[in-house]
């Protein structure tokens, strides 16, 4: 779908779902060592995992100093931990939960984006979100502030993401843009 205009919003609560994934690898980690020395014999699959799982973290949280915070991913090592959950521990279906979390990983860290067009907005989240025109009273940029005024008397508001392109539209243009859309659907 083609869109008019995309607006990106700033993400909000990566670091709470960076810690998160650092304390749940950590746990793995200790519990899959737990269970790599319980009974006197040492599963070295287990164990090498567990040491991935100590290993991985540092390295993410390593570069993160590095790369934009954006960008670091805990996708590969939640992922480690699953499979250690699944096949080396008598509760699998931990291993399933991590499954999930890698993706709800994924979808936190993604930016929120939503798209104009001439019929419809469409707000990106991890299950689209489409409103007619005439479902707002009114949708404003203004100062690097996204509002989005619902007719239902819910509100959004939400930063805009800093970007450098110099393509980006104009504030003014956008606000035009949208009121024309606001008042042909008021009038259809």
């Amino acid at each position: 779908m083609k869109f008019q205009y995309v607006v990106i919003l700033k993400k909000t609560g990566q670091r709470a779902t960076d810690v998160l994934s650092f304390l749940l690898c950590i746990i793995s980690a200790l519990i899959l060592f737990y269970l790599s020395f319980r009974g006197g014999s040492r599963d070295w699959l287990t164990l090498v995992i567990a040491g991935l799982l100590v290993v991985g973290p540092g390295i993410v949280v390593w570069s993160r100093g590095r790369m934009r915070p954006e960008k670091v991913r805990y996708r590969y090592v939640l992922l480690l931990a699953a499979m250690g959950w699944m096949f080396f521990t008598p509760a699998p279906w931990v291993g399933a939960l991590f499954f999930i979390l890698t993706f709800l990983e994924y979808q936190t860290k993604r930016p929120l984006e939503i798209g104009f067009d001439n019929e419809r907005v469409v707000i990106n989240t991890l299950f689209k979100q489409q409103f007619d025109w005439g479902a707002f009273n009114n949708v404003i940029l203004k100062d690097g502030l996204l509002t989005l005024d619902f007719k239902t008397n819910r509100l959004i508001q939400r930063e805009v993401r800093d970007d450098e392109e110099e393509e980006d539209a104009d504030e003014e243009e956008f606000n035009t843009y949208c009121r024309a859309r606001l008042a042909a659907a008021g009038a259809g």
